[in-house]
């Protein structure tokens, strides 16, 4: 039987688990198999900027985690997996997900998003929504379009007054 010390230091780690499941919006389960330190390090430095980070458990303590969560997500949980915690929605998943595309041995599994297990199919669905910058910039757009067509009502009336 284990001892006293190693399960303790067990209960610890999936007390982190379930802390950082908690306080992220988003919660992404990939495999890294086969990226070198150099791509991992890489991606690790792009998630920091959005203030995200990646970690490495064990399967059984990330299992236990989620049981006490009422998650499941059996069949995604063999091999070398990593897990993404993002405090944002967006910004993590968009930086996991270009980076999947330019590093092909990174396969996105399965997320968690706001509390709810999420497919891969939602996953690209959230990476395809463009960006606070980009959704404001075509809000902008659409804007001017009515302000526009408002100063050129505003001559014609006032060319139509001078007549």
């Amino acid at each position: 039987m284990a001892s006293e010390k190693v399960l303790s230091e067990k209960k610890e780690i999936v007390k982190e688990i379930l802390e950082n499941i908690k306080n992220s919006e988003s919660v992404i389960l990939f495999q890294y198999q086969g990226l070198t330190v150099a791509d991992l390090s890489d991606l690790r430095n792009k998630l920091r900027d959005v203030e995200s980070e990646v970690k490495v458990y064990k399967n059984t303590l990330l299992k236990r985690a989620l049981d006490d969560l009422n998650l499941s997500l059996e069949g995604f949980l063999n091999g070398p997996n990593a897990i993404l915690f993002g405090k944002n929605l967006l910004e993590p998943i968009k930086v996991i997900a270009d980076f999947a595309k330019e590093n092909e041995k990174l396969d996105i599994r399965v997320g968690i998003i706001n509390g709810d297990v999420a497919d891969i199919n939602t996953i690209r669905e959230y990476a395809s929504i463009p960006s606070r910058e980009g959704l404001l910039t075509m809000f902008a757009g659409g804007m001017i379009q009515y302000v526009r067509d408002f100063a050129i009502g505003l001559n014609l009336y006032a060319e139509q007054k001078e007549n």
